[in-house]
């Protein structure tokens, strides 16, 4: 492993992932990526919120949005870090998480992703989807899926 990719989601597990991606990372010197995904449908319900708001003169952008995904990823990183010598790039991004997902791996040429998936039977992936197996289906590289 040069290069690992974690999705970062707001779990404990995720939590759990994120910090032992990090010892695992430190522990070969690869670089590590903590990404966090703003999808399209969760900028427009807070952009909708904020407007609500009526003693509030706030505008909820874009690049407010991307901004607010790093934050959540960096500081994520940081609580799963205390203690330890880790080092990490935080990235937030807006759009499909799948899409997102992957064009960063690629972007950032990394060839291990760790992600949290969720229990569910074959039915419920075929008729929910699942974005860890989908990951795993397209990504060229080692996939790493916790499950809670």
């Amino acid at each position: 492993m040069e290069r690992a990719l974690v999705v970062v989601e707001g779990t404990e597990a995720t939590k759990e992932l994120v910090r032992e991606a990090g010892e695992l990372a430190a522990g070969v010197g690869a670089e590590l990526f903590l990404v966090h995904v703003t999808t399209q449908s969760e900028f427009s319900e807070h952009a909708s919120s904020l407007a609500d708001v009526s003693d509030r003169d706030a505008t909820y952008s874009l690049d407010r949005a991307r901004e607010g995904a790093r934050q959540f990823a960096e500081d994520i990183g940081r609580e799963a870090f205390e203690g330890l010598s880790v080092e990490f790039e935080a990235i937030g991004i807006l759009g499909d998480k799948e899409e997102k997902i992957l064009e960063t791996a690629y972007e950032k040429d990394c060839d291990h992703l760790f992600i949290q998936g969720r229990k569910r039977s074959p039915t419920g992936k075929a008729l929910f989807g699942d974005l860890a197996q989908s990951v795993l289906l397209k990504f060229d590289g080692t996939v790493t899926i916790t499950t809670v």
